[in-house]
């Protein structure tokens, strides 16, 4: 499997093309700028299967609409909370960014907590849910890879303070994360 980190240059997320040469398809963690994520979508020539949201906030999911009308066969993978998220420009923060947007009509992927998903030839992903940062954080663990969003940043002390952040979820799955980090897990993070 080959991981494809893309920087974007609106608020400093980060998302991730995760394929295989043997595969015709890849996933996405997170959907960020999508003008920077298409000319490398371009390249690697595979359309994108799934996106697994690590939370709904609008940096990690401005670039969704672009991509569903280039390819609306997408499924938007994330907990109840980040599909709420993801459909109310309050709730996204783009509204508060002077941008409003929100994401709708796509094909929903409702995730839990402990469950898997195997693409053949591709990755087994396994959702954890780590909330804190925001109700409707999910961290997904990927071989021995942990695609953490906001919900960890190693040496950067986690945001807390939205409306939807809990300080006692954030700092118990920020401790868990990093367990699993000094087990050898390598941080992916948003």
């Amino acid at each position: 499997m080959v991981i494809v980190p893309v920087n974007n240059t609106i608020m400093n997320s980060v998302t991730y093309i995760l394929y295989s040469e043997d595969v015709n398809y890849c996933i996405l963690i997170d959907c960020g700028e999508y003008k920077t994520l298409r000319p490398i979508l371009e390249k690697i020539r595979k359309p994108v299967k799934t996106v697994f949201l690590t939370h709904g906030h609008s940096d990690h999911i401005y670039g969704l609409n672009q991509l569903l009308s280039l390819y609306p066969e997408v499924k938007v993978a994330t907990n109840a909370d980040g599909h709420v998220e993801i459909q109310d420009s309050r709730k996204n923060l783009s509204f508060y960014h002077g941008y409003p947007f929100v994401v709708n009509g796509y094909k929903v992927l409702n995730l839990e907590d402990k469950q898997i998903f195997h693409f053949e030839g591709l990755a087994t992903v396994e959702v954890v849910a780590t909330p804190g940062h925001d109700s409707s954080c999910l961290t997904y663990k990927i071989g021995k890879n942990l695609f953490t969003g906001d919900a960890y940043i190693p040496g950067i002390k986690t945001v807390m303070n939205f409306p939807r952040s809990n300080r006692a979820l954030a700092l118990k799955n920020t401790a868990m994360l990093m367990e699993l980090e000094q087990q050898g897990y390598t941080i992916f993070c948003g």
